[in-house]
């Protein structure tokens, strides 16, 4: 069965297909105060105190830069919380490419948006900025920031092309798959309502691997001398995102399932991790829904698979279609409204489960890369209708890249409902299964699409309710992993975040947990161009901090760019607190004469 040939490949080998170190430099701590930090042994040396971090002092936050620098960071972010302009600023972008010429027109660029953003145009032209922020302790996520520049009609008709399956199109396979799952016409330009995300869209198996092999670039130019670089890939770049849908659709219905069965149990409600299944009740309603043998049921749930506990939990139950167990080849769940049992997996066709295989292969060369340079290999999370299958898939990697050291980082949106669920189930998982733990947790970059697709399509809002809520939900989140983190010093975790208060949150929380900056568990993570005053006084403090660092040619990173300003829009309203430290550490070098300073 093609679900049981996913897991399988992911757990097998596959064939592989100038050096930029990206990692922030090292930094001197001050001597010596404080005691060693818990769990990692009484016989180690003891630890520096932890510099306090003042992201209010604009002459250290911004002593990393030239005051035309300032001046550039002042005028474009003021430009981007336009609304006025930027509701006109394609037409104004076109203008001015018609009015000077494409070589001025480029010169413009780089001296305003795209140098605010954009890092230059090769791996060449992007080492001096690289090396720059370094110097100062801040390292670099390289991100080759070319996007297609297609019509949204164009966008549409790609996605339903790719996304919908060929029993689909002969009409016999619609109605297995719920309608979150589904390719939905008015949905189909992926691009809309998106923050500071790049989107792909299939077009062919040779297009996924000219992506790999952009990737693959990526990883190269992150590693070299440092063990401790990043890169970020797309699960959507590297295959026919069809495959995607049905895979998540198979993983929702069957952890639906499992929390029916719960409330058959009296568990209804209750927080992922803490129900859990009595195996004599579980098999007795297998057997009466007809979907095995009595026999075959009991030898699905015993000490082997499942422990000696009793009980099934939610991760136990993951497991059970895996390809481990005889279970995997019953794969059906009862439909709600007809009562009826359906297969989880529409059939496949022949080329369809090549392009799958091909996929699963790409994914594996990109790890094997990442594992042989030295570089943690970040996988992005998306909408919330491919979210299941790919960190299903990113799990899989982890079991198979994680057994030393986190090399492969899971993605967690925490404007999710179910992001506390998501991260706690993922976390044990490592702990029983003995691989490293990695996460990224970021905001989200798709709430405006997601709640209006829910809206349209009629299915329940994915995303959290107020602003509030998903500041609530990071601070959970972070806080479960970071306490995670003290009593597991192999685990990492990726903070995301342009928000002060959560960085906050998190140095306070390190400093109770006695988390060290020298032991770089905690790393923190910004957008090149934008919350300078944050990356660079944790990186000259000895904080693990990156840029996320797109590069690309003008014109082919434009779409993006554009996108990200617009998009932007309500970030850059809320960075008054920026341009205010901007414009008060510009005031200072004028007053004191210092308008021509250069970083040393």
């Amino acid at each position: 069965m093609a679900l049981r040939r996913t897991l399988c490949a992911l757990r097998a080998g596959t064939p592989n297909l100038a050096t930029l170190s990206t990692a922030p430099a090292a930094r001197e701590q001050p001597v010596p105060g404080l005691g060693a930090v818990p769990g990692r042994g009484a016989d180690e040396a003891v630890r520096p105190p932890v510099p306090v971090v003042d992201f209010g002092n604009a002459r250290e936050a911004y002593r990393s830069r030239r005051s035309w620098e300032l001046a550039r960071s002042l005028l474009v972010l003021r430009l981007c919380a336009s609304p006025a302009l930027l509701a006109r600023h394609e037409q104004l972008l076109h203008l001015a490419r018609k009015a000077l010429g494409q070589k001025l027109f480029d010169k413009l660029m780089k001296m305003t948006f795209y140098g605010q953003f954009v890092a230059g145009e090769d791996q060449e032209s992007i080492r001096p900025l690289i090396q720059h922020n370094k110097a100062f302790g801040v390292g670099s996520i390289l991100d080759y920031g070319v996007e297609e520049d297609l019509s949204s009609e164009e966008a549409a008709r790609k996605e339903m092309e790719s996304c919908t399956s060929a029993v689909e199109r002969e009409g016999s396979g619609t109605s297995k798959r719920e309608r979150q799952y589904q390719a939905h016409r008015a949905f189909g330009d992926r691009r809309g309502g998106v923050i500071s995300a790049r989107t792909y869209f299939y077009a062919n198996e040779a297009k996924c691997d000219s992506h790999m092999e952009t990737f693959l670039r990526c990883i190269e130019a992150s590693g070299g001398a440092s063990d401790d670089g990043f890169s970020a890939i797309k699960l959507t770049a590297l295959g026919r995102p069809q495959f995607l849908l049905q895979f998540s659709d198979v993983l929702t219905k069957w952890r639906r399932f499992f929390h029916q069965m719960a409330a058959e149990q009296g568990q209804a409600g209750l927080a992922a991790m803490d129900a859990k299944l009595e195996v004599a009740a579980l098999q007795e309603s297998v057997a009466k829904m007809g979907i095995a043998s009595r026999a075959e049921i009991e030898n699905w749930f015993t000490t082997e698979t499942l422990g000696v506990s009793g009980t099934v939990d939610l991760l136990d139950w993951s497991s059970l279609i895996d390809s481990r167990t005889q279970l995997s080849k019953h794969l059906v769940v009862p439909n709600a409204q007809t009562g009826q049992l359906e297969p989880l997996l529409s059939r496949f066709t022949e080329e369809e489960e090549m392009q799958m295989t091909r996929m699963l292969q790409r994914m594996d060369v990109l790890a094997q890369k990442a594992t042989e340079v030295g570089v943690r290999l970040m996988v992005d999370a998306e909408q919330t209708y491919f979210q299941p299958a790919i960190s299903r898939l990113t799990l899989e990697m982890q079991r198979k890249f994680n057994v030393e050291k986190p090399l492969i980082f899971n993605t967690y949106q925490c404007y999710l409902k179910d992001a506390y669920d998501n991260v706690t189930l993922d976390v044990e998982l490592a702990r029983r299964e003995g691989w490293c733990f990695g996460a990224k947790l970021v905001r989200g970059a798709y709430m405006a699409q997601e709640r209006a697709r829910a809206a349209e399509i009629g299915y329940e809002d994915p995303i959290n309710p107020t602003y509030e809520a998903t500041n609530a939900m990071y601070h959970r989140c972070l806080d479960y992993v970071l306490e995670e983190l003290k009593q597991n010093a192999k685990a990492k975790v990726m903070v995301a975040s342009h928000n002060e208060d959560t960085v906050c949150f998190t140095l306070r929380r390190m400093e109770e947990l006695g988390l060290h900056p020298a032991d770089r568990q905690v790393y923190f993570g910004q957008l090149l161009g934008m919350c300078d005053q944050i990356s660079f006084p944790l990186g000259q403090a000895g904080f693990p901090v990156y840029k996320y660092v797109p590069y690309g040619p003008v014109m082919e990173v434009l779409p993006c760019l554009s996108r990200r300003a617009m998009e932007n829009s309500g970030i850059m309203k809320g960075a008054q607190r920026e341009r205010q430290l901007l414009w008060k550490e510009l005031k200072r070098r004028l007053c004191t004469g210092d308008l021509f300073y250069r970083p040393a």
